[in-house]
């Protein structure tokens, strides 16, 4: 391979030094109009990011103010809701102290009923008893009076009735002694006139 000669060596080099610096400055303007041209577009898009997040910020400013004058009329709510419930409460408070009063005041009068419906049905069981026992007295007396007069009139008849026996038997003697006399004077008729009495 033959040797390069220098002089020419170095022209070229200097020339391809020219070129490179051109080069450099016309990637170095591509760079900075890129660059422009990146900066630019991220700028338009902060700029949309930006109004983006003010519409956003709008709004929930907006929903905010609505969402808060809800929360103000839910308290306002509650409010109205929690004196309505006091006042109910205090009313039923003194409604049922009211009503126990009466109650406990019907609860008095009827035990005073009940003690003396109590006092009335043992004075009428004592009275009841006191009348049984003298219903038994007088039933017993009057059964001892029947069983007396039982007793007397047994005796009464039993006397009455050996009394009536034993005129009867004086009577049956009395009349045997008159029929044995008649049939005997009746015979002796019979004879004196001439009969057989056996005949007969």
């Amino acid at each position: 391979m033959p040797p390069k000669k220098r002089g020419k060596a170095k022209g070229k080099k200097g020339k391809r030094k020219k070129t490179s610096d051109g080069n450099e400055l016309q990637e170095k303007y591509k760079r900075s109009t890129l660059d422009v041209a990146v900066l630019k577009e991220h700028l338009a898009l902060r700029r949309d990011v930006a109004r983006q997040a003010q519409a956003c910020s709008h709004s929930l400013k907006s929903r905010l103010a609505v969402l808060e004058q809800e929360l103000d009329e839910e308290r306002e709510d509650k409010k109205d809701i929690n004196a309505d419930l006091t006042r109910q409460y205090k009313s039923m408070q003194m409604e049922t102290g009211v009503r126990v009063h009466q109650l406990e005041i019907e609860v008095s009068r009827l035990r005073q009923q009940l003690t003396l419906c109590q006092q009335d049905l043992q004075g009428e069981r004592e009275e009841r008893q006191r009348t049984v026992q003298e219903k038994d007295a007088t039933i017993a007396e009057l059964q001892g009076k029947i069983d007396n007069m039982e007793t007397d009139y047994e005796r009464i008849l039993h006397d009455t009735l050996d009394s009536l026996l034993s005129r009867l038997a004086e009577s049956k003697l009395r009349w045997v002694d008159e029929s044995t006399a008649l049939h005997f004077n009746n015979k002796e008729r019979l004879v004196d006139f001439g009969l057989n009495p056996l005949d007969i």
